[in-house]
């Protein structure tokens, strides 16, 4: 198997749990990050959004999956398609999810950029409908 087939497979199991999970998957993302990692997401830490700030190690990340989770409860997602290549994969697809505090559900495409080295995720780089997200948590759109 080549390594972008093998870490879109690592991809891939990830998504799956995930949603079959409705996020509580959280040990998997963690057995898959390296101990030093480039995570980041479009909203980039904005108010009221402030777990979404770019983070550095796993341990961080674990912290951007605890705000998550604590803020919202996730309904789906679904990843549509991967594409390979080399050490870097691009999942595409839809997620919905529901403020906690105000039972406010949204959805949104959501696409993630991630990259590997030796089978453990290095960057990731999450892109999705800010303006809905931001609506949904309380605060204004970016």
């Amino acid at each position: 198997m080549s390594d972008a087939a093998a870490n879109k497979a690592i991809l891939k199991q990830a998504f799956d749990l995930w949603h079959e999970t409705k996020g509580d998957s959280v040990d998997h993302w963690m057995s898959i990050m390296a101990d030093t990692v480039d995570f980041r997401s479009l909203a980039d830490g904005k108010p009221g959004l402030e777990f979404t700030a770019r983070r550095r190690s796993k341990a961080e990340v674990g912290e951007y999956m605890s705000g998550l989770l604590a803020m919202f409860e996730m309904i789906s997602y679904t990843v549509d398609f991967y594409v390979a290549e080399g050490d870097r994969v691009i999942a595409i697809g839809s997620t919905s999810w529901r403020n906690r505090q105000t039972g406010e559900p949204f959805d949104t495409p959501k696409s993630d950029a991630v990259r590997f080295k030796d089978g453990k995720i290095i960057e990731f780089f999450e892109i999705y409908d800010t303006a809905v997200v931001m609506a949904c948590a309380g605060g204004a759109a970016p």
